[in-house]
């Protein structure tokens, strides 16, 4: 009756769900990261004004619906940080954004390597009711990411000289678009980020689609790692042409084209054991590159093509 009555005083003293008190061997709690939305347009995007004020929709993986571009910051910790960047551009065909699996996990896979990752939502060309475009307004946004992290490099402690972009699926088309394309003539000119460069440093294509491929700015295009399965239907075409694009007109460009292996295996999503082992080839290939390589002034620049 005693060790009963103790443990009903326990309960009063203790309400359900309150935590025990540390003791000083716990280790100290760790804060939650908060990311904060980023406006590309302070004044809303071209062609958006219609639509600006609907709300974006997400669900599980997901987001679409979206009229106000963002970017969402991934800061590399400032011990390991080297100063590199790179825009994530996810896929989803145009019709939604896989927001996870090709946006923020992938973030944070960078951000092991060093490197300081932004998370691109971009205007959905293929959702209903749509009237962006790829080649027009995405491309646009994605241009507008890689100049509005240029304009921010030392808020971030990144080299504005060593910005890549990386993109999945529809987002390879876009980063395909803006590194391996010319701009259109006559693009809107808002603030002093649309002067600032939007072309890519170096440039990730993870099975990408077809848009933008064949390139017709090839010779000024940046370095390139491409990976695709060779099974994939819709995708593994294109990776393999622009690769021969870029292996022609003497750009440094490397090649991974997986056996017996389709679309979207993302970071983790395969149950092959190479598959799964990609992003370590893609840490080789910055490594050897010297994207992850802290420069200190002086420095002599990595050259971008043979």
């Amino acid at each position: 009756m005693r060790r009963l009555f103790a443990f009903a005083a326990l309960m009063v003293a203790t309400p359900l769900g309150a935590q025990a008190p540390a003791s000083q061997a716990d280790p100290a709690p760790q804060a939650v990261a908060s990311y904060t939305s980023i406006p590309l347009w302070p004044n809303g995007a071209p062609d958006s004004a219609a639509r600006r004020s609907e709300a974006e929709v997400g669900r599980d993986y997901w987001v679409r619906n979206v009229h106000e571009p963002s970017l969402i910051a991934f800061p590399a910790a400032p011990a390991h940080r080297n100063g590199a960047a790179v825009v994530v551009i996810p896929g989803g065909g145009h019709k939604l954004l896989v927001w996870t699996n090709e946006g923020t996990k992938v973030a944070t896979a960078l951000n092991r390597m060093g490197v300081t990752a932004f998370v691109l939502k971009y205007r959905l060309a293929n959702e209903p009711g749509s009237s962006y475009s790829v080649d027009g307004n995405a491309a646009d946004d994605a241009r507008r990411a890689l100049r509005w992290v240029r304009a921010h490099a030392a808020q971030y402690g990144i080299d504005p000289a060593r910005v890549g972009a990386m993109g999945f699926s529809a987002g390879g088309e876009l980063v395909s678009l803006i590194a391996d394309n010319p701009e259109p003539a006559g693009r809107p000119v808002v603030d002093a980020i649309d002067r600032q460069s939007a072309r890519p440093d170096f440039q990730v294509l993870v099975f990408p689609g077809p848009r933008g491929i064949p390139a017709t700015a090839i010779n000024s295009a940046p370095p390139a790692f491409l990976v695709a399965g060779s099974l994939d239907p819709c995708c593994a075409a294109p990776t393999v042409t622009l690769y021969e694009q870029l292996r022609k007109a003497g750009i440094s460009a490397e090649l991974h084209m997986y056996a017996d292996s389709g679309h979207a295996f993302n970071l983790d999503e395969s149950d092959r054991i190479s598959v799964l082992h990609w992003p370590d080839r893609l840490n080789d290939w910055l490594a050897d590159g010297g994207w992850l390589s802290p420069r200190s002034a002086g420095t002599v620049a990595i050259p971008k093509s043979k």
